[in-house]
């Protein structure tokens, strides 16, 4: 594309991304993740923990939120987990525990999909019983990707740290390439994440070759504006102004601004979609939301 096309689709990209209020879906994102956040990790865990140690698992994890929210951030995830150690007293109680801890990690992924499917211009039919149940079957599915694309970011780190270690006084630099080979791969991760979500979250029919460039380009900006949003929160101060709730004001504010990167993405995903793609349609379960999405339907479904 040349440069003036490439203006003007995040010209697009920025104007729909407002008129389809991010500002208040990522709130409403941000909402329904607090609740869903401790659930989710412990699922993802126990999903690591077939390979790892969880100890280990735990502390990585961590790790990883302190390096995005901060320490009160990490201070707060560190307690939700310590919270789900006890053990169940029997079959039942642990039965029920995991029925709640599946249903609460799944609210975030319904309130993700509503929000692609109103910026993807889609909106879902009226759902009956095992519609809904379906529904909430998909968002376990969708947990348990994100147990798994942990389990292989954890493996990759382990092996890339061990070759490390190995390679550190044979070859010079080695350290460097390491870190820079780490990059590219939490890079990858993250672009499969955001692919497996524009692909199969919202109602909406995307080609691949559309969805991996709207996810790299998404991930090129989760990457970036995280690392923003960690020096914001560090030298704001934010949860020494909030006493006792600072830790979850943090939390909050990281999803918050991270949601409005991801949704910039999905606006981004759409607007290259339907303009230079292979056009964005409702799927079997939805209907388009606007005129303009009514004519992509018609005219994606002419036969060639």
């Amino acid at each position: 594309m040349k440069g003036s096309a490439i203006l003007d689709l995040l010209k697009k990209t920025g104007r729909e991304w407002l008129d389809d209020n991010a500002l208040t879906q990522a709130a409403a994102l941000a909402y329904y993740a607090v609740f869903s956040m401790a659930p989710l990790l412990v699922i993802a865990i126990a999903v690591a923990s077939l390979v790892f140690d969880r100890a280990t698992v735990q502390e990585f994890i961590v790790q990883q939120i302190q390096g995005l929210a901060g320490q009160q951030g990490a201070e707060l995830v560190t307690s939700m987990l310590n919270s789900d150690d006890e053990p169940g007293t029997n079959i039942l109680a642990a039965g029920i525990g995991i029925a709640v801890l599946l249903f609460g990690a799944s609210g975030v992924f319904g309130q993700l999909q509503e929000s692609l499917n109103t910026m993807w211009d889609v909106k879902a039919k009226s759902k009956g019983f095992l519609g809904i149940v379906k529904d909430r079957f998909f968002s376990f599915t969708m947990v348990i990707c994100v147990g798994f694309l942990l389990l292989i970011t954890l493996f990759v780190s382990a092996a890339l740290a061990a070759f490390g270690t190995w390679s550190a006084s044979l070859l010079p630099g080695a350290e460097t390439f390491m870190m820079t080979i780490n990059l590219v791969v939490s890079f990858l991760v993250i672009t499969a994440l955001f692919a497996l979500v524009f692909k199969y979250v919202p109602d909406a029919k995307v080609e691949w070759h559309d969805v991996w460039l709207g996810a790299a380009f998404t991930a090129l900006l989760f990457t970036g504006g995280k690392f923003l949003i960690g020096l914001y929160l560090g030298k704001a101060g934010i949860a020494g102004k909030f006493g006792a709730a600072g830790s979850l004001v943090v939390i909050l504010l990281w999803v918050y601004y991270s949601g409005l990167i991801s949704f910039l993405g999905a606006e981004f995903t759409q607007v290259y979609a339907n303009t230079r793609g292979s056009r964005i349609v409702p799927d079997k379960n939805a209907e388009p939301l606007t005129e303009e999405a009514r004519q992509r339907q018609r005219g994606r479904n002419k036969p060639i």
